[in-house]
């Protein structure tokens, strides 16, 4: 089931922003700076220094991992649900990963200097963050499995899933090069499972835009692996929002 924050009514959209406390959020609000997300921009590099974090409103993000041979795999995706730059929050200064913009959007930024001072000041800023650290680092850890232990198509179903969690827009522009370096196979591969799941009614693919025609046909189509990490978004966006309402 796609987490939704039609629940809360205060903004931001960020949920992280949203489950701090009024007081907290008050204090870091005139820090954040609103700043666009165009698609395929790096937000940080590997290895390189981590200048500024992001807790996005909208668009998709990409952590992804370069290979020596120069390929990519995605290791997990962020969107209004969560944080880009969370090294800086775990007392690093560098990234591991890219972290890249696969569907544009906004996004807070905040200084890595400011983001660490306003930790200092306020532990309910990072208590909330942790929280988000544990479902992120579990999303890791399935999308792992679901690339080592199941097939093509349904990685490319979880994909599309977890993707329209974090959109909200069952259209969206993705092309089968970008979906392949994603899942980490060649882009026929996502070519043949792309034209099955377009032949079972479930998807439309055309001109680089996917359409998601069958939500509830993609779940039934999924392996368990979007259900775990859907479940433990869920828990965690609920105890967030019950924090914040306190």
């Amino acid at each position: 089931m796609p987490f939704s924050c039609d629940a809360v009514v205060a903004l931001p959209r960020n949920f992280l922003l949203r489950a701090l406390p009024p007081s907290s959020l008050a204090r870091l609000m005139p820090r954040l700076i609103l700043v666009n997300l165009d698609q395929g921009q790096v937000l940080h590099a590997s290895g390189q220094a981590i200048p500024v974090v992001y807790l996005p409103e909208t668009g998709l993000v990409s952590m992804v991992e370069v290979l020596t041979d120069g390929g990519t795999v995605e290791i997990g995706m962020i969107g209004h649900e969560g944080m880009v730059g969370l090294p800086v929050l775990l007392g690093a200064d560098y990234a591991e990963q890219d972290a890249i913009v696969q569907a544009p959007g906004t996004a807070w930024s905040l200084s890595a200097a400011s983001f660490r001072a306003a930790l200092a000041a306020d532990p309910a800023l990072g208590t909330v963050l942790m929280r988000f650290v544990l479902v992120f680092l579990g999303q890791v850890a399935r999308t792992a499995i679901c690339n080592s232990r199941h097939l093509v198509p349904q990685r490319l179903v979880r994909w599309l899933l977890m993707a329209h969690d974090r959109l909200g827009c069952p259209c969206f522009r993705m092309t089968h090069e970008m979906l392949g370096m994603m899942l980490g196979v060649r882009r026929a591969g996502v070519s043949v499972a792309a034209a099955a799941l377009q032949a079972a009614g479930l998807i439309r693919y055309e001109r680089g835009t996917i359409t998601i025609l069958d939500r509830a046909g993609l779940e039934r189509a999924s392996c368990e692996c979007y259900a775990v990490v859907s479940c433990a978004y869920e828990q965690m966006l609920d105890e967030q929002t019950s924090t914040a309402a306190d």
